[in-house]
């Protein structure tokens, strides 16, 4: 019987040369060369003028936040349907954080319930580029300019992914990303801020290190709370490996999609995200909506099935007002949130590494039209 797994990171280029050299030279943890390389060539690739390394992605969204001066008394809107780090990044800084249904098509933020959520204390707009579908960044960038907002991209599931044709990360202020083990660029852990402005560059340097000052020798008195986010030179080194092939490694998770569309497309039940008209989707998870009436199955039998044959699988996020934690933070979580309920309840994620042959896809899916059956 196969055995597939829902997500293996995928390491064939330079990762082993590089790390080896970070072993043999001794600059194993955040000074080395390979640290402000990779800071460079992602930023170059994202198209922003800065990167600034750190050790994982939610780090990341909380030194955006900080850079921003985002803090207690202030209110960041996100979407309901994300990961939680998106929402334990705002509180992190003492700010609340205010949920946005999903839209239920692209799945990502709904941009037209976006305007109800603005209050005076509203400070930025974090729309998430969910499973790897850009958002509809003109709407966004139009209601941040009306209000005078910032806007912080969590594009944590995102490399390589356009909206008209540009980059998602060089939409804001400052972008997110994560370089998890399952991300389509990975580091094992870690995470990377981008931006064009060159304050917000060296605060995020300023903070993630436990605020030593930048241009000066090192001395033990601090002037403000800062954080120890630093990502190693060995992640770097494999960070730089995958950013010289990011564009082979999207192309591989946009085929991989496109064929689970194509052998699933008549089944009747199953229905996929639609991609953001004016985007380039990354397709970070293959994720699937299961209509349990037509289908005949619902997600859990679907699940059981699937473990039964060797393939592996995941749930999808539960939706952010239905978490005790943030409700004990304080976060208001009143409110009607179908698209996400409905997601949560019926989507699951299918295997989705970059390196996913088409036996492999082919299995899957037959395994999912035979259950129907």
């Amino acid at each position: 019987m196969k055995q597939i797994p829902v997500c293996e990171p995928f390491l064939n280029g330079n990762e082993k040369k590089y790390v080896t050299d970070c072993m043999k030279t001794g600059w194993i943890s955040s000074s080395g060369k390979y640290v402000s390389e990779f800071e460079n060539k992602f930023a170059s690739y994202c198209d922003r003028k800065y990167g600034v390394a750190v050790c994982n992605g939610t780090v990341s969204l909380h030194l955006a936040l900080t850079s921003l001066n985002i803090g207690r008394g202030d209110e960041v809107i996100i979407p309901n349907f994300t990961m939680i780090a998106s929402a334990f990044a705002v509180c992190y800084t003492g700010a609340k954080p205010v949920f946005v249904d999903a839209d239920p098509i692209t799945w990502n933020i709904n941009v037209n319930q976006i305007e109800e959520k603005i209050t005076s204390r509203t400070k930025a707009i974090m729309p998430v580029h969910i499973f790897g579908n850009p958002c509809n960044m003109d709407a966004i960038t139009k209601l941040a300019e009306k209000y005078n907002l910032y806007i912080i991209e969590d594009a944590a599931e995102a490399h390589g992914a356009t909206y008209k044709d540009k980059k998602v990360g060089s939409f804001s202020d400052i972008a997110s990303f994560s370089f998890f083990a399952n991300k389509n660029l990975t580091t094992g852990e870690g995470g990377m801020v981008v931006t064009n402005n060159k304050n917000l560059y060296d605060k995020a340097r300023y903070f993630k290190n436990m605020c030593f000052p930048l241009d000066a020798a090192r001395v033990y008195e601090h002037q403000d709370i800062g954080f120890n986010y630093r990502m190693s030179n060995l992640h770097a080194a494999i960070g730089l490996a995958q950013v010289e092939k990011a564009d082979e490694y999207r192309n591989m998770r946009i085929r991989n999609h496109r064929l689970y569309k194509n052998y699933l497309k008549d089944v009747e039940g199953i229905n996929f995200q639609k991609d953001e008209p004016n985007g380039l989707n990354v397709c970070w998870m293959n994720a699937i909506l299961i209509n349990p009436k037509i289908y005949g199955h619902n997600k859990e039998e679907l699940i059981d099935f699937l473990k039964t044959n060797g393939v592996d699988t995941r749930l999808l996020f539960t939706g952010m007002h239905k978490q005790k934690s943030l409700l004990d933070f304080g976060c208001d979580l009143k409110g009607n949130y179908p698209i996400t309920e409905n997601l949560t309840q019926n989507g699951l994620y299918l295997p989705s590494a970059s390196h996913l042959t088409k036996e492999n896809i082919e299995y899957v899916c037959q395994l999912i039209r035979e259950f129907k059956q």
